[in-house]
């Protein structure tokens, strides 16, 4: 660009400045493409600053009006309260469970989040952790890799998907989706919500650990809430039994962790798949060295594809918010 194409660009920012947003976190979503977000918004990155995050906070409190945060980085009360200019909170996460939406509804913050752009990517990760802890697939793979198949015969057997019934926990837009991946395999799906959903034909259950009882395999697809924290259970873990499967690509904190692994330690239940767990990235010891477990490090959501979708929907709420137009993707707040 030339000298004055220079200086017309930047009279044209002094005239316009850039909009500022607070980025507690790095997302995946601004680390992989900070550029083309830059070139909307004024990123304040308070992971970057020497400062201690409250006095980063004070410093800017009264030019902060937006959040980008994601599903790892807590928006808490504190935050909230340190900012008295802050209208939006836009979370790259499609869970709620890191922002205090109490405080936001008391001071008015409006919430933007994923929705369900993510789900088709989350339920493919699901049925695909499902096909390999029944087929054996990571452990085979581990078993060729590790010469072992020349050394020690044959692998072992693995199951059928086929004619399973499969308990899935929450049939929002992920369970949804999962549902009909697994139909045309001749399983039978069964489900717990909070509500009977009349669009399906599904058996429906109003207790979890009822379902648990009645299926093979426990699919958890809910968020995480007070209400949903710990719901799977030594109780619901029993019920599934020495041939259950559980699979989770909710929150690690909806499986009371510590029960599940004694559970697959002493096998009272069959195996797992697991893409989330309670203190990320921290995952028990003991999980990493059972073949009847596949594990995953929390990258459902992640395509290359997702992500660019991503992209244009966190532009698109930043966009409306300091454009006074309505949210794309909002939370309701007042349900």
């Amino acid at each position: 660009m030339d000298c004055n194409g220079y200086r017309q660009e930047n009279h044209d920012q002094n005239l316009f400045p850039k909009p500022k947003v607070l980025v507690l976190e790095p997302p995946p979503v601004f680390i992989y493409h900070e550029d083309i977000l830059s070139q909307k918004f004024h990123f304040l990155k308070a992971w970057d600053s020497p400062l201690p995050l409250d006095q980063f906070l004070t410093t800017h409190a009264h030019s902060v009006q937006a959040i980008l945060s994601h599903g790892s980085c807590p928006v808490t009360t504190n935050t909230i309260r340190l900012l008295p200019s802050l209208g939006l909170i836009v979370t790259t996460s499609a869970g709620l469970d890191q922002i205090d939406l109490q405080e936001c509804r008391r001071r008015g913050v409006s919430v933007a989040y994923a929705g369900s752009l993510f789900s088709a990517d989350v339920a493919d990760i699901a049925v695909g952790l499902l096909i390999d802890a029944l087929r054996k697939i990571s452990a085979g793979n581990r078993y060729v890799t590790q010469g072992l198949w020349a050394n020690s015969g044959d692998f072992s057997l693995g199951s059928k998907l086929g004619g399973r019934k499969v308990g899935i926990v929450g049939l929002g837009s992920i369970g949804l989706e999962v549902g009909k991946r697994l139909e045309p395999f001749g399983c039978n799906i069964l489900y717990c919500s909070r509500n009977k959903k009349s669009s399906v034909s599904y058996p429906y259950y109003s207790n979890v650990c009822e379902l648990a009882a009645n299926c093979e395999v426990l699919i958890i697809c809910c968020e995480l809430n007070d209400q949903t924290r710990h719901v799977i259970n030594k109780e619901v873990l029993l019920a599934l039994g020495k041939k259950g499967l559980i699979i989770n690509v909710g929150r690690g904190a909806i499986i009371d962790e510590q029960e599940m692994v004694r559970c697959l330690m002493q096998g009272e239940i069959a195996g797992a798949g697991l893409d989330v767990f309670e203190n990320e990235p921290h995952v028990p010891s003991e999980l990493i060295s059972l073949d009847n477990v596949v594990l995953s490090p929390h990258r459902a959501v992640h395509t290359e594809e997702t992500l660019m979708a991503l992209v244009d929907l966190v532009i698109g709420n930043l966009e409306a918010f300091f454009s006074n137009k309505p949210l794309l993707s909002p939370v309701l707040l007042d349900e």
